[in-house]
């Protein structure tokens, strides 16, 4: 029989980030603090819309860019938050989640051979996606020393004569890290004169602490070449509910909206109702689970260097990215190992990029009573790694 399967299918490397958490599901005990997904219940006014969309039996197609009610509030919210304006008709595109835009955004840009700049470590999604779109990745890897930040050298570095997409995935997945507008205006001016484009991944960008997101779209000169990506998974706790948007010039949007329409018809009737509700009345919901990330930070930062274990504080998200360097292992054998001993599941930097090597993403979307009792458990196992590393040492 010959082979059915695609090769280029084939050659892309399943998630690395599911790996312990299909062991954890089975293991008695056991804590996980690796999947990104918040602990909060979806907001009840968000609910309770999706319910009543139900009841009135709301249960057709719409529009296939999504319902205009809903790409009416995503514009307000952009303005709102923002300042960009962006037109519902054409500039603005519902999408299951925010991962259906990336894949759009790259299928609809890519030509075969064109580079897209992808800063690791970050979201598992970009390389797959633009491989899979035809496009070369060309990995940017980010320095712990910059706290994974982007800068314009290093960007400057990278850029070729095929260059065409600037992933931004910032705040960042799994560091945590943010850029500023201050941070931000140099790397646009590189987009700039090198004619480049610029797929921003802002689905954290109400998740900030001590600093507000500046999205790189309402930067001088990028509005027109920048896809805005976001959705309601992180700032709205609808994971679920598969909700996300892209919003861009209608050159793209409308290729992006083609491809949508052939593969996927349209996002969850009832998930837009109920993102309606969201944006209309969720910002005192947004606020409330971002106070209550940022206590969470703040304790596993303060339980780190209590530790001693080195992390950069991150402003971002709700990641932590500490460093196990000091332990002589790799990434991927100290998590197998907390997990056998101590039965707490983390996330191997290497999951991010090969420059995430020596680190560990660590969530804090969990309760505090569940990060207390793992950070007392990883506190046990570091402790007995050194006492190991100081008897070999005598």
């Amino acid at each position: 029989m010959r082979d059915p399967l695609n090769k280029k299918i084939k050659n892309v490397e399943p998630s690395g980030i599911r790996k312990f958490f299909d062991i954890v599901s089975e293991m008695k005990d056991a804590i996980s603090l690796g999947v990104g997904e918040p602990d909060f219940d979806t907001p009840w006014h968000i609910r309770d819309e999706g319910i009543y969309s139900l009841e009135r039996g709301r249960t057709f197609y719409t529009s296939n860019s999504g319902l205009m009610e809903l790409r009416e509030e995503i514009c307000r919210y952009l303005k709102r938050r923002q300042g960009i304006s962006y037109s519902p008709a054409k500039e603005t595109l519902v999408t299951v989640g925010g991962s259906e835009a990336i894949d759009l955004a790259f299928r609809a840009m890519l030509d075969p051979g064109d580079e897209v700049l992808i800063p690791q470590p970050s979201y598992v999604s970009y390389l797959p996606c633009a491989y899979m779109a035809d496009g070369v990745p060309v990995i940017i890897q980010l320095k712990a020393e910059n706290e994974f930040k982007l800068t314009k050298e290093e960007l400057e570095a990278a850029i070729t004569p095929k260059t065409k997409i600037l992933v931004l995935p910032f705040p960042n997945n799994p560091t945590g890290a943010i850029m500023t507008k201050e941070e931000l205006l140099p790397i646009a001016e590189v987009v700039r004169e090198h004619d480049l484009f610029v797929l921003s991944d802002e689905i954290y960008s109400e998740l900030t602490y001590g600093h507000t997101h500046t999205s790189i779209a309402s930067l001088p000169g990028m509005q027109e070449r920048t896809i805005l990506i976001n959705g309601f998974s992180k700032s709205h706790a609808m994971t679920g509910w598969r909700l996300g948007y892209a919003c861009g010039p209608e050159a793209i949007i409308s290729q992006m909206l083609k491809l949508h329409q052939f593969a996927i018809m349209c996002a969850p009737t009832n998930s837009q109702y109920a993102a309606v509700s969201a944006l209309r009345n969720g910002d005192g919901d947004v606020q409330n689970m971002r106070e209550a990330y940022d206590q969470r930070r703040r304790f596993l930062m303060h339980r780190f260097q209590e530790m001693g274990l080195e992390c950069f504080e991150p402003f971002g998200a709700f990641y932590v990215f500490p460093s196990i360097q000091e332990f002589g292992m790799t990434s991927d054998e100290f998590a197998t190992k907390l997990l056998e001993a101590e039965k707490v599941a983390v996330v191997p930097g290497t999951a991010f990029g090969a420059c995430g090597e020596g680190f560990l993403r660590i969530s804090y979307a969990y309760s505090l009573e569940d990060l207390k009792v793992a950070l007392d458990r990883i506190d046990h196992f570091i402790t007995r790694l050194r006492e190991q590393k100081d008897r070999k040492n005598v």
